[in-house]
Formats: structure tokens, C-alpha cells, sequence
């Protein structure tokens, strides 16, 4: 009987190659697969995914693992598509999640479709998230055992028709246990170091990138509270996010928060804490993981960011892919 083929995408740190070797201990034809990403010219040494030191040790990986092992060049794709989103959310006055759009286009459309084209019937990577198929045939996504890694946060992206070709060897597992099993396997990466920055910044602030790549989105500009009174000067748009406090260079009697931020006219509003409270939210792009948005609100644990701790909430789905909550 064939083996089910698996391209695994490796990053030459530790979660990938144990999710490879743990997949080639169950039985699969494994074959690695590592994307080459954009990088600024003359940084292509730093980039924490694609490093020639992270793609060394990939290789030695696939290699002790005796599986085939190729390299996708998506250098124009991820500049194009990633990095390009990266600028226009802070040219629009946000605060973007480059690595939602990473997940879904690149990771999980342009590197699925190579391993789809090589013949794998699925692809795995390292991700800290679980996959169950209920009786009718969907797939659900869960938290991962380990819930301080758990990565269903940014992987809430995934379809029904992608989640069938997907793996994730590595979600069962607390993260010690990770590092246990690479020593086991005599993995070359066992030891690795956790790096969460995004990968194109090289380690960098963000806001030396911005000066390099989009300079005019750190233009001074005024601040100003909600009423339209200027109380002081910002040093660009792009250094603050909403809710922030600390930094703002303004004298007042009480403490102010960036309530929004206005780049049509380059101006960052602040308020007090009370009005900055809002008692909801909508979100945009949302991707309902069964395939098909609720008929009625639901009770759900929620957070607005990836470090956040969920609170109990109640959600109603709106048309055009948004939701609404609480309700």
C-alpha cells in the first residue's frame, strides 16, 4: 500500500522539523519544503525565515531525516502581497497583522498549491493548533494542548477546502515535549531559540523599516483630544497603536490614551480612559472556519489581540464577512 505523501514546511527551528519526523514515524512519505522570502537588499542574512544559517539547518534536518528537501523561491509573492499590506495598513492609520495575510496567502495558498502540484495529499507545518474531523466530514480547528503557544489566532484564516489537506503534528504536544522529542530524533535543531518578530523586519523595529521603505508615514502631526483642541505635536501615525499610553509626549492633569488616529489628516486623537471605552467592536474579514456564518448570535471567548485573555461575550454575524460583538 502507498504511503500518503506530506510536504512539511520547514523553517529550520525546532516545531517544523520534529512536525517532519514525527509524520515520518507515523508512516508518511515526507517531503520538506522551505519558502525563500523577501528581504531588504543587503538584510538577506537576518530574515528570522529564511536565513542561509535557518536553511542550513533545514537541510541537515531533512537530511538526518533521510527525506527530500526543496527550497520555493516566493521572494516577489510575499513582497508584493505581505510586505505591501504591512505599508498600507500603516498608511491607513492601523495597526496591521501581516502574518493573518502571511498564513492565508502565502503559507497556505502559495506553498500548498507547490506541495498540491508535487503530488502531496497534505501539507504540515509546526503550528501550535489542532485539526478534528467531525462525523459529517468538516474539519474543525482547536487550541493546542500547550495553550501559551497555541496559534489558532493566526490561523483562524483557514478554509474548509484547505483544512483537508492540512496537518499539525506538533499541536498534541506541550512545548517541552517538543524539545524532548527533537532530542530524541537527534534533531539539529533541538536547542533552536523561539523568534516571534516578523520575519522581513530582521530583527528590527518596525519603525526603522517604515523610515526606509515609507518615510512619509512618520510626518508629524498634530494631537489633538475629541473635542478638536491641539494639546501637542506626534512624530508620525505610525509610532502609536490604539489604547497606548505610555509616550505620548503631552502634559496633562490626567492620563491619556490614543483613542484613533486620523491619516487623512494626520492627526492622532487622545482621550481620557473613560472615553476611550467602547462596548463594542466590528471585525472585518472574518472567516467563518465551517464554511458557512452562524443564522443566529452566539456565545464565544473572545480577545482582540494575540496576547489578550478572553472574556465571555456574545457575537452576531453581519453580512459582507463581519461580526459584531458584543451584543
Amino acid at each position: 500500500m502507498d504511503k500518503k505523501k506530506v510536504v512539511v514546511a520547514m523553517s529550520g527551528g525546532v516545531d517544523s522539523s520534529v512536525a517532519a519526523a514525527l509524520l515520518k514515524e507515523q508512516g508518511y512519505d515526507v517531503t520538506g519544503m522551505m519558502l525563500r522570502l523577501w528581504s531588504e537588499p543587503g538584510k538577506e542574512d537576518s530574515n528570522r525565515c529564511c536565513t542561509p544559517d535557518s536553511m542550513a539547518q533545514a537541510r541537515r534536518v531533512a537530511a538526518k531525516l533521510d527525506i527530500p528537501f526543496y527550497v520555493v523561491d516566493a521572494k516577489d509573492v510575499f513582497r508584493e502581497t505581505v510586505v505591501q499590506y504591512f505599508l498600507d495598513g500603516y498608511a491607513n492609520g492601523e495597526t496591521p497583522n501581516p502574518c493573518l495575510l502571511c498564513n492565508r496567502q502565502i503559507r497556505w495558498t502559495f506553498l500548498l498549491n507547490h506541495a498540491l502540484a508535487l503530488g502531496a495529499e497534505y501539507m504540515a507545518t509546526g503550528h501550535y493548533i489542532r485539526r478534528r474531523t467531525t462525523d459529517d466530514g468538516r474539519s474543525e480547528l482547536l487550541r493546542a494542548v500547550d495553550h501559551s503557544k497555541d496559534q489558532s489566532y493566526v490561523l483562524h484564516v483557514l478554509t474548509q477546502e484547505k483544512l483537508k489537506h492540512a496537518l499539525f503534528p506538533v499541536g498534541d504536544y506541550p512545548k517541552p515535549e517538543i524539545r524532548a522529542l527533537a532530542e530524541k530524533f537527534g534533531l539539529p535543531t533541538a536547542s533552536c531559540k523561539d523568534s516571534q518578530d516578523l520575519c522581513f523586519l530582521a530583527g528590527e523595529d518596525y519603525r526603522n523599516f517604515l523610515q526606509r521603505n515609507a518615510p512619509e508615514m512618520l510626518k508629524p502631526g498634530n494631537i489633538e483630544t475629541l473635542d478638536g483642541k491641539v494639546i501637542g505635536r506626534h512624530n508620525g501615525l505610525a509610532n502609536y497603536t490604539i489604547g497606548q499610553r505610555k509616550g505620548l509626549g503631552v502634559a496633562s492633569p490626567v492620563p491619556l490614551y490614543v483613542i484613533t488616529k486620523y491619516a487623512s489628516r494626520n492627526a492622532l486623537i487622545v482621550g481620557t480612559q473613560e472615553q476611550m471605552g467602547t462596548p463594542e467592536l466590528i471585525a472585518r474579514d472574518v472567516n467563518w472556519v465551517s464554511g458557512t456564518a452562524p443564522a443566529e448570535p452566539f456565545r464565544a471567548e473572545v480577545k482582540i489581540r494575540y496576547t489578550a485573555k478572553e472574556v465571555p461575550a456574545w457575537v452576531m454575524p453581519m453580512d459582507g464577512n463581519q461580526a459584531r460583538g458584543p451584543v
